[in-house]
């Protein structure tokens, strides 16, 4: 590496080190210079020595049983120490300037400020910004919590070892609690023993605040303040929350069993238990801290005069909460207790309204010092979480509702709605929408699954508006699939208008997005719900499955377009809900670059995106990391509304149209058509073994008994990462460029790639994607694991990803991938020594178990299962 990373290198150093020294320890000195024998000659391998190679494959083959399991856990282990090193290496002291870019907001506000944008309008928008992060708990994150806790106090002493005015005695301190902690580590079994619930998986949404988030809203927003202050001399608002965050944990139902109404409604009750607990935090600290007496008159009225005023409001404050932890607790203990909702926090205004009182009257007593510090902090909170923390997401799968209505019409003898047209569909649902009667009978006994969704749109009526957000329709393709859930809503007594949000996922229904929605706005009766707001979610993942990255891509950016256009002549606010994943196959990476590539338009303040696993702690897991996340969001919303992207220039888009066309042939070639291709994909990656690692609680597959079509994008993504194919991210879209290039149509390529946003930001994708990619590595699972009479496909596949990387090369004009990204470029290189050895013992264990399922011993399942987990931490982006 670069003298430039000496720093990254030294704690990467450090950390291998004492875990090298662990494993000494635990075990003894042959097995350590056996796994350091394996690497060196990985590195070797790497550099294209043949006989290291061997010799490598040779020792991984000899294992012994006993060994299988620390000699994955000891890689594993290592990728996941390189991580943190490299994750705390963009927040340190010592991180140079080529990987720590300057405070993006900062930037922003600079640039506009000195450039075209007026400063009021500057300011109107960031008052009215509107970023929606939704945590999702897609199966992908890897780690355990505790281990992931354990983690974090890692960085905590990386970060304290900084200091340069340490002595020997506090430096020799700081190094012994890192030995223990990677003792910890390394004595801690890394594999869940059971998949975790959904309720499992809220909690853990809620621990990311808790350790993060909870302190970097108050720190990103003190930092913006002084930003905007020294810019422009005015104050952002006390209340400002320009980033929210939503969550689908508990709530997202699409194709998982396991969450219920019932799920549902522990997972609002957790919510609100955080928040009280950590306000209660809080507010003791206040406590101690205004101690002051001098008060405004309105507050001397309302504590009678007294001694100490501040303290006075924040006692019955502090009682308030405990009482609400109280009656929390019994709830989520399965009891109802009677309770008087005034004598708790149950409302935002419970708690907003007194702590804004107090705020006013030290601002009027000369005391803003004290007013803008913790209490200041508290404010801000509430404005960003609430009083319940986070705002549940609902998704349900639009066929399951169709079918509650399908099942009432039979019970009614109206007919069976499923087998209505459209517009059948629709004038039943506007009749029974304006109806005042109810509609479903008391006496209805309907089958199990009908029940479930009534069940759920009963809890929706009986929560506040402000604990939910959206309720987000999957497969969502005709207005009617809207309209059901409306009528389904208002049978349950729903008395706020909650967001229904259809998603469009496939790409027919991506290129049909903007006849659906003209055609809902048509309805008179639907302009009158949506009160002139509308959002729309954009699907990436199911997409790209359904047509492959480029063609998916383009349909994403055509149907923004529309949409933007038809709420524009609607007079329809339109916010946009994009799907990404962690991932490039589902939308994945760098969110700036993804924002600012976005059309003209489409964002306008406003957006809501998906983080989801794994890229949740590698964004928001320590506070100083989630201020320069949140700093990205907001810098880079703002611009895209203020600064916008280019229209597309007409020549462009034609050449986007062949690209997709050429793109999507080529990949439904080997997706659909090839009839090899399902009994490839199953031999040499490990898509059925995936199914047995308890990562989420949603299942692997839509339908049980389904096959490829019926594979949920992220396990389908996941599975050929493992093997480093990567191919979901890349079929067809190499082709398409090659196919151009062909074409003579290389130079408009280059015109695109440097003057359009979004054409930049896919090919830098494909970039990633490739210098992931190892074909060598996929070519030994291949023979490992797969039929000679199915190698022909594997050769076919390796020969369009090397014609991907030469059209892309060409493209870009230089000589190797990434070049223009080298910290990027470095960091997987860093990975590749200690990811190959990993993938190599998978196709040897994976070969193993596959020859006698019944036979494998527990060490190799349980080492199998940890080289999944290693490639993933070493990959960064699972699924």
């Amino acid at each position: 590496m670069a003298d430039m990373y000496a720093s990254l290198r030294s704690n990467v150093g450090t950390l291998g080190q004492i875990l090298g020294d662990t494993i000494r320890t635990h075990l003894d000195e042959p097995f350590l210079e056996k796994i350091e024998q394996i690497r060196h000659l990985a590195k070797s391998s790497r550099q294209g020595n043949d006989a290291a190679r061997e010799q490598m494959l040779t020792l991984l083959a000899a294992l012994p049983d006993d060994e299988l399991v620390p000699f994955a856990k000891a890689f594993n282990q290592f990728l996941n120490l390189a991580n943190i090193a490299e994750q705390f290496h963009t927040i340190s002291r010592n991180c140079d300037e080529l990987v720590c870019v300057p405070d993006p907001v900062e930037q922003l506000l600079g640039r506009m400020l000195n450039g075209k944008v007026d400063q009021d309008k500057m300011l109107e928008c960031l008052q009215t910004l509107d970023i929606d992060l939704v945590l999702t708990a897609h199966p992908t994150e890897i780690s355990r919590r505790t281990l992931i806790q354990k983690y974090s106090s890692v960085v905590d002493s990386l970060a304290a070892l900084e200091n340069p005015q340490l002595s020997e005695r506090e430096r020799k301190q700081h190094h012994l609690r890192l030995r223990q902690l990677i003792a910890q580590i390394w004595h801690t079994n890394e594999i869940r023993h059971e998949r975790p619930t959904p309720v499992d998986e809220a909690r853990w949404g809620l621990s990311t605040i808790e350790a993060s988030l909870w302190q970097a809203i108050p720190d990103f927003l003190r930092q913006l303040n002084e930003q905007v202050e020294e810019r422009t001399g005015k104050q952002i608002p006390t209340d400002i929350a320009p980033v929210r965050f939503s969550s689908w944990m508990g709530g997202d139902r699409d194709g998982n069993p396991f969450v219920t109404a019932k799920v549902t409604q522990e997972v609002l009750d957790r919510n609100r238990h955080t928040a009280a607990r950590l306000f209660l935090k809080d507010v003791v600290l206040l406590v101690n801290e205004l101690s002051m007496e001098e008060a405004n008159d309105e507050l001397l009225a309302l504590t009678n005069n007294s001694h100490e005023p501040y303290r006075d409001v924040l006692r019955e404050i502090r009682q308030k909460l405990r009482d609400t932890i109280d009656y929390l607790n019994m709830r989520l203990e399965g009891h109802s207790p009677e309770v008087d909702l005034s004598q708790l926090i149950w409302h935002e205004d419970d708690l907003k309204q007194p702590l804004t009182l107090l705020y006013n009257s030290l601002i009027d007593s000369n005391m803003s010092l004290i007013a803008n510090g913790l209490l200041l902090d508290m404010l801000r909170r509430i404005a960003c979480f609430g009083i319940h923390m986070l705002r549940l997401d609902i998704r349900q799968d639009a066929q399951r509702h169709s079918d509650v209505i399908a099942e009432l019409t039979r019970y009614l003898g109206l007919g069976d709605y499923n087998h209505w047209d459209e517009h059948e569909k629709q004038a039943f649902l506007l009749r029974e929408l304006t109806d005042k009667r109810p509609l479903i009978p008391n006496n209805w006994q309907p089958s199990d699954e009908v029940a479930e969704v009534i069940n759920t749109v009963r809890l929706i009526a009986n929560q506040s508006d402000k604990a939910l957000g959206s309720y987000v329709i999957s497969m969502a393709s005709q207005p009617s699939d809207v309209l059901t859930v409306l009528l389904l809503l208002k049978e349950a007594g729903c008395p706020h208008p909650m967001r229904v949000v259809p998603l469009f996922e496939t790409l027919d229904d991506l290129n049909n997005a903007s006849s659906c929605m003209s055609a809902l706005f048509n309805i008179d009766w639907y302009r009158g719900y949506c009160k002139g707001s509308q959002e729309v979610m954009i699907g990436y993942s199911d997409s790209a499955k359904d047509a492959g990255v480029m063609a998916a891509a383009w349909a994403q950016y055509r149907a923004q377009e529309q949409l933007v256009q038809i709420c524009q002549r609607a007079d329809i606010k339109l916010t946009l809900f994009h799907g990404r994943g962690g991932t490039i196959g589902r939308g994945g990476g760098p969110a700036h670059q993804a924002i600012l590539s976005q059309p003209p338009g489409s964002v306008d303040g406003r957006i809501r995106v998906t983080e989801q696993g794994e890229m949740i702690r590698f964004k928001f897991g320590l506070p100083k990391l989630a201020v320069q996340s949140l700093a990205l969001y907001t810098s880079a919303v703002m611009e895209a509304t203020l600064l916008p992207p280019p229209e597309p220039k007409p020549e462009w888009r034609d050449a986007m149209e062949r690209l997709a066309a050429d793109s999507v042939e080529a990949y439904r070639a080997i997706v659909r058509d090839e009839p090899d291709f399902v009994a490839y994909f199953r031999a040499a990656t490990p898509e059925v073994e995936l199914g047995k690692l308890p990562l989420g609680s949603r299942p692997a597959k839509r339908r049980v008994d389904g096959g490829i079509e019926s594979l949920r994008a992220i396990p389908w993504i996941f599975a050929w990462s493992q093997n480093r194919l990567m191919l979901p991210a890349w079929l067809g879209a190499g082709e398409a460029l090659q196919a151009a290039s062909d074409r003579g149509e290389l130079a408009l390529l280059q015109e695109m790639e440097q003057q359009w946003p979004f054409f930049e930001t896919r090919i830098s994708m494909l970039e990633m994607v490739y210098a992931k990619a190892e074909p060598n590595l996929a070519k030994y699972y291949e023979a490992c694991l797969v039929p000679k009479e199915l190698h022909h496909l594997g050769e076919a596949l390796r020969e369009r990803m090397a014609t991907g990387i030469k059209a892309v090369l060409a493209l870009t004009q230089a000589d190797i991938l990434m070049s223009h990204t080298p910290w990027n470029r470095e960091s997987v290189e860093l990975r590749n020594p200690y990811i190959d050895p990993l993938n190599f013992l998978q196709a040897e264990l994976l070969a193993r178990t596959r020859k006698n399922e019944d036979t494998a011993s527990s060490n190799v399942q349980l080492a199998l299962m940890l080289t999944i987990a290693g490639v993933a931490a070493g990959m960064r982006n699972t699924g």
